[in-house]
């Protein structure tokens, strides 16, 4: 029987003990950093529960082929996975990623202290820039997507010039399509206002040089993603 039960762990000087306890500590560290990743930031259940994992399976495919030829195939074909979450996945999503296949790495080494050490460093950093705003955009909440209906008679290349340079810092013409067989024209800008408290004054300014017709005023939709 203990033959039998030998023969199901393979020829490995690894025992039991030193299979689970990294395992048990990767673990733990990918729920740690998944906590951290949830700190100020907008996240997906899937995402964070990815992360959780994800430096217990590093850690026991780098136990699998350690000391073996096919160690840095079976390495760069974890890395790659990465390319296949970052065509949808936001540039924070794609650094935790890698932060979280690191702790894995390293716990599948062996280096179990150094890897906590790295989680410390990694997740008080990574705090520390949510919290201070390190990168923001000052302007980000007057930036908005503006929507305006007109007229075919109107201009619109020049029909709100003066209104857009009293209650705009900034703003440019995305795009101009007609509408309601040519009678309309749609008009998409993007604005960055003076003052955030006086979008309403902006919009009656607005509605009445065009008509009354529709108007709408909306965040702007950043995109994070990066393509590696």
């Amino acid at each position: 029987m203990l033959n039998f039960i030998n023969s199901l762990m393979g020829n490995t000087t690894i025992t039991t003990s030193e299979f689970i306890f990294p395992i048990i500590a990767s673990l733990i560290m990918g729920f740690a950093l998944a906590l951290v990743h949830m700190y100020k930031n907008k996240y997906s259940k899937s995402f964070v529960v990815t992360i959780a994992i994800l430096p217990a399976i590093v850690c026991v495919i780098i136990m699998a082929v350690n000391g073996n030829i096919g160690a840095g195939i079976a390495v760069a074909g974890a890395f790659s996975l990465v390319r296949f979450r970052s065509a949808q996945g936001s540039a924070k999503e794609i650094g935790t990623l890698f932060a979280a296949m690191a702790l894995g790495l390293l716990a599948g080494m062996g280096y179990i202290i150094y890897a906590f050490d790295f989680l410390i460093i990694i997740g008080l950093m990574i705090i520390f820039l949510q919290v201070s705003g390190f990168g923001a955009d000052k302007n980000e909440e007057r930036k908005k997507s503006l929507r305006i209906m007109i007229p075919e008679e109107l201009d619109y290349t020049e029909v709100f010039a003066d209104i857009f340079d009293e209650y705009l810092s900034g703003y440019s013409l995305v795009s101009s399509r007609t509408a309601n067989m040519g009678s309309l024209y749609k008009l998409d800008y993007e604005i960055i206002l003076k003052d955030a408290d006086k979008e309403k004054e902006l919009m009656d300014k607005i509605r009445c040089r065009n008509g009354n017709l529709e108007i709408s005023i909306s965040s702007v939709k950043r995109n994070e993603s990066m393509e590696l």
